[in-house]
């Protein structure tokens, strides 16, 4: 009989070279799963690529503002608040402001690099 549940002690610390922290509790690069579930804290000034991902993803604000560019539509999340974005939708990440934010990032399926078509 095979255990019905999970417990993640140690994330996957996934490197990066823009200064977010990314912790991958469940995923590609941690434990083997076909959702992504990551905490994030993205620092003051932080910003991703546009990108059109091949997977559903949510969004929850724990800390701070994170602010959001969909089809050319600028939006900004704050504490409570939360998003899901269609897979297919062309989207950018950023915190323009001037504190950290810290978030929760669910992707379905899982978040993987040859999945998410950043733009240069």
């Amino acid at each position: 009989m095979s255990k019905k549940f999970h417990i993640q002690k140690s994330p996957f610390v996934v490197p990066t070279t823009d200064g977010k922290l990314i912790e991958e509790h469940f995923g590609l690069a941690s434990i083997r799963s076909d959702i992504s579930v990551a905490r994030m804290v993205a620092p003051s000034n932080w910003s991703e690529p546009f990108q059109t991902p091949e997977f559903d993803e949510y969004t929850i604000i724990v800390k701070g503002q994170k602010q959001f560019i969909i089809d050319g539509e600028t939006i900004i999340l704050s504490v409570g608040e939360s998003i899901k974005i269609q897979k297919g939708t062309r989207v950018q990440y950023s915190n323009p402001f001037k504190a950290e934010c810290e978030y929760i990032a669910i992707c379905m399926p899982a978040f993987s690099m040859d999945k998410v078509h950043r733009e240069e």
